[in-house]
């Protein structure tokens, strides 16, 4: 062939090729301009016919450059909102949606086919709440699409799924599962539209945290995983097929399946990995490791497995089962080069959970046991249950506590001694039945020594020797001896020998001796807690048997000695605050601990005891028995709200009206009385707060016993007036109390009494514009809600109020009268003197008749009132000059509206009986 002619045909080959370059060229510029209203218009079409959920964008655009060489159209600054319940908060925020257009179907179809989807910089917020109602439920079901009639326009047939540098959140209440995937890369690829499919996944993810009821699991965590997934769309469920994961350097194969049902879940996964390395497994944990694994050669095979199977159904109690079996084989750790490594390390733990539920845990250590050198530790233990649980265990170690430290650089800590223990124990613990595990054993601890970094000085000359002996299974068989126990604490000696037997009648024999700074030794431990300058100095010999304390036989038991606090703070679940013992010194003898001249504090108030403690050791040491006592107290301030016990907002009946409805209260707790106390007081206080009153001189004898609270001939001062009163006061729950009352209460200023006390205002707002004198006897029972206020429909009682020169200004009710009666002077009554009678139940204060005189009128009244401000009355209105004649009257309404009929019909009021009696 000539030259010519070949260069001939390759110009052609040229030509042809460079025509139909740009005529591609031209075709990708000029098909997004033909067809962009026809697509544009059916993908808002799209989403109206398949979205439940607002969708909103800025811009939209349509390009075969963007995901060359798709066709994509591209949803710029995107923002779709979640299902219900969270219809109005955002489920997917991205920069970028775009979606891939089968660029045949624009051609030869009706439809728009959409078969890929990117996204780009995204925030995928799932949440789902306590109920287990999520915001992802956003894509229409199959019978809500039929009714829309073009729904056919435009089908999504997803065959790729592309996640670019991504955020996803996901909170789930009803599981309590909260993870976070940041810097999320993800490809999908398969056919989506069909019913059942395989998903094919890559998954990247810079940083992943997973937190179980607020417990962190995975923190910081790199993920490269290549996972098959078969999806069921119709029944919602997955089918994890091929799923190889990387958590940093450790390879997890995990499958299993995953369905969602009507009200929970259904799973059953396993996740596992085989042979290994120790190290790669470290690699996996928690973030504060990491720097301790810089610093550590660790080998070893390590074999873990994980399943979780069954129903999770939150609203029927329905949990599913959990295993969990770790194995090491020959580890090996040494911490920063230690002279003394860690060697034959094995562990073999199978941990099984049956519908999660603690009562039916098991733990199986077969094995868990280490070498430094020749020291050893070797264990083994099986633990059926939590609450009573099954029991047998192994331990037997002689260990240098300093190697074993150092060698595993246990962080913030140093600790040295010659560790030896055997123990072998086998069977049930039940408090109940009084069982405890066959037992016998010995730990013995030598030259100890307890260094932490919270604080410079260490615990030094630690020695223990401690003995356990029960071959019964019982806790009459158990004994305990710890003979000796010492160590020295910032230059102070203490030392401590215990001998206890039969723990049901507790026979014991224990000396105590030496000077503590409580808050000093806290701190050694940790940094939290006590920040007081707390003391204890003891001097104790405790000899006897329980049964002779709780009998009377005082003769028997040889206890005496000295106890001194300083600056000590007790907690109690039923106080919000703590008790300070500022100064105390406790004389022991026998069963009795007497104190002189004890200074305490609580919050704002102050105490100043003298008396005595009986049955003491009893009490704190077996929580059984009753504590004796009788005391003097006197304070300068007491301010009794700081009392009350602490709990959380709850649904509890309205305090006031009726108990019919329900209301979400904040409350706070009653004052809670312990049931084992029997304690009398005699106290005085200059001042005490209670709910805004404030109470002068108080003084009267109380006693506690068996959870009651009664008072007798208390007094106090209360806006100039003399009260006196004798009760009796109960809690039932933490929101509840009962009480009963008898409360005098002579010559008040009925003005001063509207003006400073609430209670009050509340029980008797008609004194608002009343002036004078007023006097009470009057007895009340019912009872008290988690606000300590009175729960008005429980009130029952009754009594006199005995008033004497009062003047009555503005009252609705006397200027209803009035205009009733065409009587100006109705409107302002004076009154000289009168007793009202009246009883209170059921809401309902009935007023037993009562007459009065004024401006040579006599008026007669008698009738009911409700608590809650209704009237019903019938009055008599006596005419001048002797009131022989006169004009009946019926008072309605209430109090703020009240209406004045002439005549005797009335209308009972409604009672509110008590439905929680």
């Amino acid at each position: 062939m000539s030259k010519n002619k070949t260069k001939s045909i390759l110009f052609k080959i040229a030509k042809y090729s460079g025509i139909t370059f740009f005529v591609v060229l031209g075709l990708l510029f000029i098909t997004p301009i033909i067809f962009a209203d026809k697509i544009k218009e059916q993908i808002k079409k799209t989403a109206n016919e398949k979205l439940s959920a607002e969708l909103n964008y800025s811009d939209v655009s349509l390009s075969f450059f963007h995901h060359f060489p798709s066709l994509t159209l591209t949803l710029n600054d995107l923002n779709l909102n979640g299902s219900s319940p969270y219809a109005t908060e955002k489920f997917i925020t991205a920069k970028e949606v775009s979606f891939g257009i089968n660029v045949a179907s624009l051609i030869f179809s009706k439809a728009v086919k959409i078969d890929q989807i990117y996204l780009s910089d995204s925030f995928i917020n799932v949440k789902v709440n306590k109920k287990g109602e999520a915001n992802y439920n956003i894509y229409k079901s199959s019978s809500q699409q039929e009714k829309s009639k073009d729904s056919s326009d435009t089908a999504l047939k997803l065959e790729r799924i592309e996640i670019l540098n991504s955020k996803i959140i996901y909170d789930d209440q009803s599981t309590k599962v909260h993870f976070d995937a940041l810097g999320f890369n993800y490809l999908g690829k398969g056919d989506l539209n069909k019913a059942v499919f395989d998903l094919y996944s890559k998954a990247k993810i810079e940083k992943l945290n997973i937190v179980y009821e607020d417990e962190p699991y995975l923190m910081n965590k790199k993920i490269d995983a290549d996972l098959i997934t078969k999806v069921n769309v119709n029944s919602l469920s997955f089918y994890f097929q091929q799923n190889n994961l990387k958590i940093n350097q450790l390879l997890v194969d995990f499958k299993g399946n995953f369905d969602f049902l009507k009200d929970g879940y259904n799973m059953d996964f396993v996740i596992k990995s085989d042979n290994s390395d120790l190290y790669d497994v470290f690699t996996a944990f928690p973030p504060k490791y990491i720097s301790w694994l810089s610093k550590t050669e660790l080998k070893g095979n390590t074999n873990l497995l994980f399943t979780l199977k069954g129903n999770y159904i939150a609203s029927q109690k329905i949990a599913p089962d959990l295993n969990l079996d770790v194995k090491i084989d020959n580890g090996f750790v040494n911490y920063d080069k230690s002279a003394f490594p860690v060697s034959n390390l094995n562990l073999d733990i199978k941990t099984k959970v049956p519908s999660l539920n603690p009562d039916l845990l098991i733990v199986d250590a077969k094995n868990l046991s280490l070498n430094i050198n020749k020291d050893y530790l070797k264990s083994k233990f099986y633990i059926k249950g939590a609450n009573t649980p099954d029991i047998n265990g192994d331990f037997k170690a002689k260990i240098d506590l300093d190697k074993l430290s150092r060698a595993l650089g246990i962080p913030g800590i140093t600790l040295k001694g010659a560790l030896t223990g055997d123990i072998k124990t086998n069977g049930k613990f039940d408090k109940k039945n009084r069982l405890f595990p066959t037992t016998k054993g010995l730990i013995e601890l030598n030259n100890g020594y307890i260094k932490t970094k919270y604080y410079p000085n260490p615990i030094t000359n630690i020695m223990v020797k401690t003995s356990i002996d029960n071959q019964k299974g019982t806790f009459d068989d158990l004994k305990v001896k710890i003979k000796p126990a010492q160590f020295t604490f910032e230059g102070k000696p203490i030392f401590m020998s215990a001998d206890l037997s039969n723990f049901d009648d507790l026979n014991y024999d224990v000396k105590a001796k030496g000077e503590l700074n409580i808050s000093k030794i806290y701190n050694v431990f940790s940094q939290k807690g006590l920040d007081l300058d707390g003391f204890i100095k003891a001097d104790l010999v405790l000899k006897g048997k329980q049964s002779d304390a709780t009998k009377g036989n005082y003769s028997k038991l040889q206890n005496k000695g000295t106890l001194e606090l300083r600056n000590i703070g007790i907690a109690s679940e039923h106080l919000p605050k703590k008790f300070i013992i500022k100064e105390g010194i406790f004389k022991i003898n026998q069963d009795k601990m007497s104190f002189n001249n004890f200074l305490a504090a609580y919050g704002e108030s102050d105490f100043k005891m003298n008396g005595y403690l009986q049955n003491v050791f009893n009490y704190a040491t077996t929580k059984t028995g009753v504590l004796k006592g009788s005391f003097t107290v006197s304070a300068r301030y007491i301010n009794v709200d700081e009392f009350m016990s602490n709990t959380a907002a709850i649904t509890s009946p309205a305090p006031t009206k009726t108990e019919a409805s329900t209301t979400q209260v904040s409350q706070t707790g009653v004052i809670i009385i312990p049931t084992n106390l029997n304690l009398q007081l005699m106290a005085n206080a200059q001042k005490v707060y209670y709910d805004k009153l404030i109470l002068q001189n108080a003084s009267g004898n109380l006693k506690m016993n068996k959870g009651k609270l009664s008072m007798q001939n208390t007094g106090f001062n209360l806006i100039g007036c003399k009260v006196v009163m004798n009760g009796n006061y109960q809690s039932v729950t933490s929101q509840k109390a009962n009480f009963d009352y008898n409360i005098k209460a002579s010559d008040f200023d009925i003005k001063k009494a509207y003006n400073e006390i609430d209670v009050f205002r509340k029980m008797a707002s008609a004194a608002e514009k009343a002036q004078g004198i007023v006097s009470l006897d009057y007895q009340l029972k019912g009872r008290l809600n988690g606000n300590m206020e009175p729960v008005y429909p429980s009130l029952v009682g009754g009594g006199t109020l005995s008033v004497k020169d009062i003047k009555i200004r503005g009252l609705k009710m006397f200027n209803a009268v009035s205009k009733k009666t065409n009587s100006e002077s109705m409107k302002n009554p004076d009154v000289s003197k009168v007793d009202i009678k009246t009883t209170i139940k059921n809401n309902i204060m009935t007023v037993e008749r009562f007459k009065f005189k004024f401006a040579g009128f006599r008026p007669r009244i008698e009738g009911t009132t409700s608590l809650d401000g209704k009237l019903n009355l019938k009055m008599r209105l006596g005419l001048p000059p002797l009131g022989i004649f006169g004009i009946p009257l019926t008072v309605t309404g209430t109090q703020n509206n009240p209406k004045v009929k002439v005549g005797r019909n009335t209308e009972d009021l409604e009672e509110t009986k008590d439905i929680e009696q």
